[in-house]
């Protein structure tokens, strides 16, 4: 791990009716393709006793890739790695999360989409003062 955000604790996201999570943000280094990574982030989440049953449902831990340098991957759907994880980097939804944008705005403010073509800032500002201007 190269650094992280501060943890926080959140309302959920999605189906709100159940207990708050805890979020936080990491930069890490891998040498790893996205989909392998994702792989290996999956088997964390199941040692750790994640059990997927719903979406957006309570669970123990998620890991997401965000963002991975400039890089636009979409796995969706590949044929030729169908026993990989999909993969969706940028992570398609994080920009409309608010905790995501306030931690990774902590840690990374200047960092431009890849595909949006706004900062961290911006978007987070944004995201926070809907119709406002920075």
């Amino acid at each position: 791990m190269l650094r992280s955000s501060k943890r926080i604790r959140t309302a959920p996201y999605g189906r709100v009716l159940q207990p708050d999570f805890y979020n936080q943000v990491l930069e890490v280094e891998s040498s790893l393709a996205p989909q392998l990574l994702m792989e290996q982030l999956l088997a964390i989440e199941t040692e750790m006793g994640r059990v997927r049953s719903e979406r957006w449902g309570p669970r123990v831990i998620d890991i997401d890739i965000l963002l991975a340098e400039n890089l636009v991957v979409d796995t969706r759907p590949d044929i030729a790695d169908k026993d990989l994880p999909v993969v969706i980097i940028p992570h398609p939804d994080f920009h409309n999360r608010l905790f995501a944008m306030q931690l990774l705005n902590e840690l990374i403010p200047n960092y431009e989409h890849p595909i949006m073509h706004k900062s961290i800032n911006e978007l987070y500002y944004r995201l926070r003062n809907p119709g406002g201007k920075p």
